[in-house]
């Protein structure tokens, strides 16, 4: 019986000698004239169609490894799995096999606190793909595999934050040896070019080809923005050696994107599809066994030039031996770009401040002269009767725009762009509507400003929102799929007519878009920093949270005197002697002096409530001298307290018409 062969370890793994393994090759290739591995690669890719792996995930989370725990660590926990994995992949046919190392990078690992083990596990991925390939002794390449940092959220942040990942995850993969990498999973182009632009430099002088793949959340326009023809004359520029599609789209959506792209003569082209939309059998994730499809699908990527065929997830072996089936032995096949399909430049990525409609905005307003908004939140039962009544008085008393919270303090509210929808047609009051990124995924929240969009509702104030746990549903999910930068961005790109997936819309939308600032924090220059990144994601103007004192509004005006869009200080009468001492106490990002504390102290019921007024009106005096935008808050809708003070404002201020400045 003949002894079982031992698997080697991670510790006593010793490669293949460059010199014996190019040596073999001559043999095999008969006497040709390459003088290393990466060499041979580079030209069967430019000559041959080569038969890619398929998933390396899926797979694993198909034979019990834990769904949502980290299947890079298996390169050191298990590393039986992961060198069965590439085995089932050689024996099925495949020529090129990826190093399970896909989110091996530093911020990726760092959930899972493997941060440190980064470069092992990249060094470990890269032996157990080699092992893999001599145990079965498989004429095959290994390409050293780099995701994307930011395929599962949108790619709003400065991509250079993620160089230093980049290059540290390449240099282990180039140390161990690989034959070629792959840089895989870009939703977003100026990342792909930036990990090329990374990655580039440190195969210069050996020769290492790069395949760059981008995945389309649309079948024509990357995630920024680009059309697939512009990205791919891009990254030829950068250097990249092929270029490609992977994940997210099966094969027949993949094939209609490259039918429609133009792609640079001579430029390789890769194609990695899905196994089609997945659907939730038994509670997970599952896709249909269409291996014969995969297979007839293969023949037609290869007719339209494509000459390394695999596949991404939910492909198993079985999707990988019949693409082999189908496609073994055949040439590379020339590109024949499509007719009428000229490269067009991307959408302007300029940001988008406001655009001028028939009626002045806010931002319009607050320019000329002094501009009040009131915040009235919307009810928490189903009467919207008192509601309408406040807002009408609010209008009466001189209000240029009633601002309605998205559930404020996580408390279930009736829906902001209901009431703004009805105060708008209904009184003609102009609503500034608060977007929290706290309730919507990024669905909802395209979904809902497109929705205010469809409702004339063009004035918003993003923020991130209270944390559901602090509600009247403390079960309730918290998203914050996007943080208050993101989503201003997004907004910005709506108003350029590029819907969040990249995708181009009809039409553009017009939102003016505020943001929030908290002067309640111990280093005001730090909140000041994070509000000029707000502006600098196109923030056209800001609200603050309410302050109590001529001090604080003072030291607003100076730590803020350089940005460059509008202000609107806020200002929101206290009630009682108990409200003043939870907002103070109890509500993060409000404090009041202990002056004012002991003031409302004196008084009860009504008369607390009056002297609030009283309060806000002597700080509203001081305020109108500093600030042209006075954002006035309702307390427990008590809107009669606010209609007072709006119509103090424009006492003092001498403002009586809305029209007088337009």
């Amino acid at each position: 019986m003949p002894k079982k062969r031992r698997f080697l370890l991670y510790s006593d793994f010793i490669p293949l000698s460059e010199h014996y393994y190019i040596e073999a090759l001559r043999q095999r290739e008969g006497g040709c004239s390459v003088s290393s591995r990466h060499e041979l690669f580079r030209q069967k890719l430019g000559t041959d169609v080569l038969i890619g792996d398929g998933a390396m995930a899926t797979w694993l989370y198909q034979q019990g490894h834990a769904v949502g725990s980290s299947t890079e660590e298996l390169c050191l926990k298990n590393q039986e799995w992961v060198r069965e994995a590439h085995m089932a992949y050689l024996r099925a046919g495949a020529q090129v096999i990826e190093t399970n190392s896909y989110a091996a990078n530093r911020e990726a690992l760092a959930r899972y606190g493997l941060e440190r083990k980064t470069t092992r596990i990249n060094r470990a991925a890269v032996q157990l793909a080699r092992q893999a390939v001599e145990i079965a002794e498989a004429d095959a390449f290994v390409v050293g595999s780099i995701g994307s940092i930011a395929a599962a959220r949108v790619m709003t942040a400065n991509v250079e934050e993620f160089r230093d990942s980049f290059e540290e995850q390449a240099v282990a993969l180039l140390h161990e040896g690989v034959d070629g990498l792959v840089l895989e999973t870009f939703f977003d182009l100026e990342e792909l070019l930036l990990a090329l632009d990374v990655v580039r430099p440190l195969v210069a002088s050996s020769g290492v080809p790069i395949i760059a793949q981008c995945s389309l959340l649309d079948v024509e326009r990357t995630r920024d923005g680009y059309l697939l023809s512009d990205a791919y004359f891009k990254l030829k520029e950068a250097g990249a050696d092929m270029v490609g599609l992977n994940c997210r789209l099966g094969p027949a959506e993949i094939l209609r994107a490259l039918e429609r792209a133009v792609v640079p003569e001579g430029l390789g082209l890769s194609a990695f599809p899905n196994a089609g939309r997945p659907a939730i059998v038994d509670g997970e994730f599952a896709y249909k066994p269409n291996y014969q499809y995969f297979g007839d699908s293969a023949v037609k990527l290869w007719e339209q030039g494509v000459s390394l065929i695999g596949g991404c997830c939910g492909t198993t072996p079985e999707h990988i031996q019949a693409i082999a089936g189908a496609v073994s032995g055949l040439k590379r096949r020339p590109r024949v770009n499509p007719e009428n399909a000229p490269r067009i430049e991307v959408f302007e990525r300029e940001v988008v401040r406001f655009q001028q409609s028939e009626m002045p905005t806010i931002v319009d307003l607050v320019e000329k002269r002094h501009t009040i908004i009131v915040e009235f939140d919307s009810p928490r039962d189903l009467d919207v009767e008192r509601y309408v009544e406040g807002s009408h008085e609010l209008y009466k008393a001189g209000a240029d725009a009633i601002t309605i919270a998205d559930n404020s303090l996580a408390t279930t509210r009736m829906s902001n762009m209901a009431l703004g929808s009805i105060i708008k047609r209904e009184l003609g009051i102009e609503p500034v509507v608060h977007v929290a990124c706290r309730d919507r995924n990024l669905i909802g929240q395209q979904s809902h400003l497109m929705g205010l969009h469809a409702l004339g509702i063009n004035q918003i104030l993003v923020i991130t929102g209270d944390p559901a746990r602090v509600g009247d549903l403390p079960g309730a999910s918290t998203v914050f799929d996007l943080t208050s930068f993101d989503l201003i961005r997004m907004v910005k790109q709506l108003n350029q007519g590029v819907a969040f997936s990249g995708r181009p819309m009809k039409n553009q939308a017009r939102f003016v878009c505020g943001a929030a600032f908290n002067p309640h924090v111990r280093n005001l220059d730090a909140a000041v920093a994070r509000l000029e990144r707000k502006v600098e994601a196109g923030a056209d103007y800001i609200m603050t949270q309410p302050v109590y004192d001529l001090e604080t509004m003072l030291a607003i005006k100076e730590a803020t005197a350089h940005i460059k869009v509008p202000i609107f200080i806020g200002i929101m009468p206290l009630t009682s002697t108990r409200n003043a001492e939870f907002l103070h106490n109890e509500v993060p990002g409000i404090k009041i002096s202990q002056k004012s504390r002991e003031r409302i102290k004196r008084f009860e019921g009504a008369a607390a409530r009056a002297e609030g007024v009283e309060m806000c009106k002597e700080l509203l005096d001081e305020a109108v001298k500093h600030y042209n935008g006075i954002y006035l808050i309702t307390p427990f809708n008590y809107f009669e307290m606010t209609v007072e003070l709006t119509k103090h404002v424009r006492e003092i201020t001498q403002v009586t018409s809305r029209a007088s400045t337009f």
